[in-house]
C-alpha cells in the first residue's frame, strides 16, 4: 500500500487538477424550503448532485472525492429527518454501488459506524468489499464522522498498539498518529469545497485540512454540477501553494504558475 506523507512535510506535486477533493454538500434544507417543499425532499434532491460530481470528478482525473453525508453533530437534527437521511443512504448504497463498480469506483465509507443500524452496516461492507479491488477513483463517504472523534480515535488506536507511548511521550509523531486516521490510506485533501454560502469546516478533516485550498459558493448542494466544479477548480489553479516556501522559490523551481 502506498504511503502518502503529510503535506506539512512534504509537498504534494502540482496540478492543475486537485488529486484529493473534499466536499461539505450543504443546503439541501434550504433548496427545499425555497420550493415550498419539505427538507427531505432537497436531501433526495442531492443525491443527484451527488451522482454527477461523482461523474464529473471521476472524469476529470481526480483520484479521491471525500463527501460529508452525515456529521456526528447532525444527530441532533429532527429524529424524522434523521430517518429519512438513513433511508435514504440504504438506498443509495442499494441502488448506486453497482453503477460505482462498473465505472471503476472504490467505496469506502468512514466514521463512528456502530451508530447504525445492523441493515446499513451490511450494505456499507458489502459495498467496500465489491468495489475493493477499484482503482480509477475512490470516492469515500463519511458518515457520523467528525474531525475531533477522528484525532481521538487515532490517539486510542496509536496508545492501544504501542502503550509506551503513554510513559514517552516524546516518540510520538506525525507519521505514527497520521497512520491511526480514518483516512489514512489517502493524501491529504487538495481542494476543500463547501456549498451553500457557509464558510466553516464544521468538525471535517481537522487533520487532514491543514494545507488545503478551500473554496466557498453560494450554491446549494441540490444545484450544484460539473459546471459548479469547474469554477471550484479554476479556483484552484489560480492559487499559489507555497507550503512555507516564497514566490521566487517557486520561479526557481519553475512551480510557479
Amino acid at each position: 500500500m502506498t504511503a502518502f506523507p503529510s503535506s506539512t512535510r512534504v509537498v504534494p506535486p502540482g496540478s492543475d487538477v486537485p488529486q484529493h477533493v473534499a466536499i461539505i454538500m450543504d443546503g439541501n434544507g434550504r433548496w427545499a424550503t425555497s420550493r415550498r417543499l419539505p427538507r427531505v425532499a432537497g436531501h433526495a434532491k442531492g443525491v443527484d448532485a451527488v451522482r454527477r460530481t461523482v461523474d464529473a470528478c471521476a472524469r476529470r482525473g481526480v483520484r479521491f472525492l471525500t463527501l460529508f453525508a452525515f456529521s456526528s453533530e447532525n444527530w441532533r437534527r429532527p429524529p424524522d429527518e434523521v430517518s429519512v437521511l438513513m433511508r435514504l443512504f440504504i438506498t443509495a448504497l442499494e441502488r448506486e454501488v453497482v453503477q460505482l463498480h462498473d465505472n471503476g469506483i472504490r467505496l469506502r465509507v468512514i466514521g463512528d459506524l456502530s451508530a447504525f443500524e445492523p441493515r446499513l452496516r451490511q450494505l456499507i461492507a458489502q459495498a467496500e468489499t465489491r468495489t475493493a479491488g477499484n482503482t480509477r477513483m475512490t470516492l469515500s463517504v463519511a458518515a457520523n464522522y467528525g474531525g475531533r472523534w477522528d484525532i481521538l480515535q487515532a490517539f486510542r488506536a496509536l496508545l492501544a498498539e504501542r502503550p509506551e507511548l503513554a510513559d514517552d511521550p516524546s516518540q510520538l509523531d506525525e507519521e505514527a498518529l497520521s497512520a491511526k486516521l480514518a483516512m489514512a490510506w489517502a493524501p491529504e485533501p487538495d481542494l476543500f469545497i463547501r456549498t451553500g454560502g457557509e464558510q466553516r469546516i464544521s468538525n471535517f478533516l481537522l487533520w487532514q485540512l491543514a494545507y488545503t485550498e478551500l473554496y466557498f459558493t453560494d450554491a446549494l448542494w441540490p444545484d450544484f454540477d460539473a459546471a459548479a466544479l469547474d469554477l471550484a477548480f479554476a479556483s484552484f489553479r489560480s492559487r499559489e501553494r507555497r507550503f512555507g516556501r516564497t514566490s521566487a522559490q517557486l520561479a526557481a523551481d519553475g512551480l510557479a504558475r
